[in-house]
């Protein structure tokens, strides 16, 4: 077959089309503009470049629409490409992704967009956020400014700062009532709540439950809290394993109690097997530590 073939059948195809034959669904509250989560069970990809490009957040799978076909069904790229044919013009039925774009950034280094953004103030919208809405207490609240890993968010979101071993931004998760997302340009790394040289490290998969957790442990002295931002990039996996090598460390997975969470926790527990650290699970009584905070306030 030829090559302008190939690409003319790779333009008219969109991943969505493969994932909805399969029977994937379009997690709208996980989602963002640029990278659409689609779930099957435990089963979640990302489709991202506007719907020419895919990547499993669970591995290190990812490429176009045939690569796609050929990671779902196991197929060699000739049944791949017969697939991928028989699903031009193929709309997958369920929700669709409509959230309007938001303005173009400043061309400002990722620091540089987080230094120049408030910080939460009593009263503020992000402040009334998180604790009116999430029931993060205030002493939580005012720990992560302290730390500077809480900023404002725009219409009443909150940032919650990604950052390196060092304490450089690297990025930050978007959070509000009404969005989820992750800083545009920015790369997920580790959210860190607590002492940096901490021995017991919580691992979470969203700054909201590392926060959660922090306030129902009282915010323990030997922990870090931190987040994944719901990602596993080599980048993350090799900060988790630089804290795992710190001298008696302990990763705790202390990710939501659903499959998603589960795989996490596998991942986990290969990781500290590699390192040779301790390991626990830690699993909320509800689906995430924020939902269990909240349960417990309206006890």
């Amino acid at each position: 077959m030829e090559k302008i073939e190939l690409e003319e059948l790779r333009d008219r195809v969109p991943c969505a089309a493969v994932l909805g034959q399969a029977g994937f669904a379009i997690d709208l509250k996980e989602s963002t503009r640029k990278a659409v989560k689609y779930r099957r069970s435990s089963d979640i990809i990302i489709v991202i470049h506007d719907g020419k490009g895919w990547f499993d957040p669970l591995s290190d799978a990812k490429g176009d629409v045939y690569s796609l076909v050929r990671h779902l069904d196991g197929c060699d790229f000739l049944e791949a490409f017969v697939q991928v044919a028989s699903l031009v013009g193929f709309e997958p039925n369920g929700a669709k992704w409509k959230r309007q774009s938001r303005a173009i950034e400043p061309e400002q280094s990722i620091p540089e967009r987080w230094e120049v953004r408030r910080k939460p103030w009593r009263g503020s919208a992000t402040w009334r956020y998180l604790r009116d809405e999430r029931r993060i207490p205030e002493q939580v609240i005012r720990a992560a400014i302290s730390q500077n890993v809480l900023k404002e968010g725009p219409y009443g979101s909150m940032w919650a700062a990604h950052t390196d071993a060092i304490g450089v931004v690297t990025g930050w998760e978007e959070r509000g009532a009404q969005w989820r997302g992750f800083a545009s340009g920015g790369g997920k790394l580790l959210f860190r709540l607590g002492p940096q040289q901490a021995s017991r490290i919580c691992i979470t998969e969203a700054a909201i439950d590392a926060m959660s957790l922090a306030a129902i442990e009282n915010s323990r002295r030997d922990t870090l809290y931190v987040s994944t931002g719901g990602g596993w990039s080599p980048a993350t996996e090799a900060a988790l394993r630089a804290l795992g090598e710190q001298p008696d460390a302990r990763l705790v997975a202390a990710t939501d109690a659903n499959p998603q969470g589960e795989v996490f926790v596998a991942r986990l527990r290969e990781l500290a097997g590699e390192i040779a650290c301790d390991f626990e699970r830690l699993k909320p009584a509800a689906e995430d530590w924020n939902a269990m905070l909240q349960d417990a306030a309206s006890a």
